[in-house]
């Protein structure tokens, strides 16, 4: 895919709001240092309560308890993970796949094919001490979706900040139904990229996030981010409940106030249509910075 890129002046780093659990010798052992526990020692071994797993680490959400099987392996097996919630890394020795959490880096364990265990030919081998086990209906979570230009960079800096559990890049205010990249980018749509992210009110709050959204791109470029143009990059707000859109009013005033030609547009929540897997977790994947996005501070 080629995509002209447009670099802000300044470039901020969200990566120093992280906020990570401070861990045990035991636990940074597999999760920085990349050890293995011992096999049927693990305490979600033999679990299979409803509810989702998520990294000790960062609180992210990785694995739903519908996904989890008995491979006979000694350790948690899953078939399948929350989109863009894991990230796989070669082994330097080229043997086997390494699991990452997305949003942290922790280390989880690693992932095998083709060995017949389910239909889907996945087994996501992870470490119990890896993760945490919330309870099905017990963490409360909210959504905000964001259009802000290529999703590449607004999906990035949104997973910095504390709280924000998964961001999934993909498509929303258009008329197409379930559509590609190919078609969005051809301007016939009427759908913008955007991110969906799905964050812990407990930890952070949709103020937060809809701060950091106005501060990541230009909200006074019409159709466009950079040379990125078309209305497919528009600046949009997709809210979701009354108080959201009065949150993203407020913003766009005090902008407004301070001299900035805001041209966000902010609108209901429509269907949001997942993009491919090969946008999800783009940066992360590459292991490289966006160029595409960068920071300027314009709230007090």
């Amino acid at each position: 895919m080629k995509r002209v890129i447009f670099c802000f002046t300044i470039f901020f780093n969200l990566t120093t709001m992280a906020q990570e659990k401070e861990l045990t010798r035991e636990e940074r052992h597999v999760i920085i240092d990349k050890g293995t526990e011992k096999p049927f020692t693990g305490k979600y071994y033999n679990f299979y309560e409803e509810g989702t797993y998520v990294c000790k680490q960062c609180g992210a959400s990785l694995y739903r308890s519908s996904d989890k099987f008995d491979a006979g392996c000694g350790r948690p097996s899953f078939d399948d993970e929350i989109k863009g919630a894991v990230k796989r890394v070669p082994d330097a020795d080229g043997r086997r796949t390494e699991i990452r959490c997305a949003n942290c880096g922790a280390h989880l364990g690693h992932v095998f094919l083709n060995e017949g265990h389910t239909p889907k030919q996945t087994r996501h081998c992870v470490n119990s001490i890896s993760m945490n086990f919330v309870p099905a209906g017990e963490r409360k979570t909210e959504t905000a979706i964001f259009a802000g230009g290529c999703f590449w960079g607004v999906e990035y800096y949104m997973q910095q900040i504390p709280g924000v559990l998964t961001v999934e890049s993909g498509y929303i205010g258009g008329t197409v139904n379930d559509p590609t990249y190919e078609e969005v980018r051809k301007k016939g749509t009427g759908h913008a990229e955007a991110v969906r992210i799905l964050f812990d009110p407990a930890k952070t709050d949709y103020e937060t996030l809809a701060k950091t959204f106005f501060e990541i791109h230009d909200p006074t470029q019409e159709d466009g981010q950079g040379p990125d143009l078309g209305p497919q990059y528009r600046s949009e707000v997709f809210y979701a409940t009354s108080q959201q859109k009065e949150i993203a009013e407020k913003l766009i005033r005090r902008l407004q106030a301070k001299g900035y030609a805001v041209v966000t547009a902010v609108a209901p929540s429509t269907k949001f249509w997942v993009a491919e897997d090969y946008h999800q977790n783009y940066y992360t994947r590459k292991g490289t910075l966006p160029y595409c996005h960068g920071y300027t501070k314009r709230f007090d």
